[in-house]
């Protein structure tokens, strides 16, 4: 996918009205696939019911751990099924280790905990949208440009205490620096304050996929609000778990937990 999405869409809406199924993407554990067919199809991943544009365009993809091999049912508006297996990549993670966080940060006190479950549960609610707009047609740019500190998959080794992988992108650089939107969405959420990630945005791109930005400093959208690629929705900062000043960029398609890193190019 990388720099040749723009040219991928543009090859997908050209075939979405003939009768073969086309996918493209990255095929591995953390990826991301983009599907065209023919309008009126019904498609399915493993049983779970995929939506599909007017123009045959739909999406998926694979969480970190996704086994070898999954299913993809397609019934065109004929009643011709087509099934494809497809044969997922296995990858090796990193371990990272990161020590110097506030303890309460690591092993959250008891008294925390409901916050914790509220936050949750409003991300949650934000990443289980499934707006019928292909917004994520646009395809994806970098939504900041500095180092990056940290990787998709990696296990997390907090203060010496094992956690949970890391599900994002880490991209340090000062604070203030301008966070966009990698591609065309809507706002679903935008939190100055949450207790692990500080300040968040999370960016509805259609279809169950979505884009999170942790540790902002400053939000400039509102929920609701349409933003269009590359348009300024914050600035990098230092809030929530953090040691240093980064945007920790997320995907998800619904609760999977994609690799950003897939679908954009080599930072410049």
């Amino acid at each position: 996918m990388k720099s040749i999405l723009a040219i991928m869409f543009c090859c997908i809406l050209a075939v979405s009205t003939q009768a073969e199924t086309r996918l493209d993407g990255d095929f591995t554990q953390g990826g991301l696939v983009i599907g065209a067919t023919e309008p009126g199809s019904k498609v399915a991943l493993e049983g779970q019911t995929i939506r599909v544009s007017p123009e045959g365009l739909f999406v998926f993809g694979f969480t970190r751990d996704a086994p070898g091999m999954v299913e993809l049912l397609i019934e065109s508006p004929q009643g011709r099924l087509e099934q494809q297996n497809l044969h997922i990549k296995s990858r090796q993670y990193d371990i990272q280790k990161i020590d110097g966080l506030p303890p309460k940060l690591v092993t959250p006190p008891a008294k925390i905990l409901s916050r914790i479950r509220r936050e949750g549960a409003a991300i949650k609610k934000a990443r289980t949208r499934d707006t019928a707009e292909a917004m994520f047609a646009t395809g994806f740019i970098w939504p900041a440009r500095g180092r990056i500190s940290g990787v998709y998959g990696s296990q997390r080794i907090l203060n010496g205490k094992p956690r949970r992988p890391h599900f994002g992108i880490d991209i340090a650089a000062p604070i203030n620096t301008p966070v966009m939107a990698p591609a065309d969405g809507i706002v679903r959420l935008a939190e100055p304050d949450l207790y692990f990630s500080g300040g968040t945005i999370i960016l509805d791109h259609g279809h169950g996929l979505s884009s999170a930005f942790l540790h902002l400093d400053t939000l400039t959208v509102t929920v609701g609000q349409r933003v269009p690629q590359g348009s300024q929705i914050g600035t990098i900062g230092a809030t929530g778990r953090v040691t240093g000043p980064h945007l920790d960029w997320r995907i998800n398609w619904f609760d999977r937990r994609l690799d950003p890193g897939l679908l954009v190019g080599p930072m410049n």
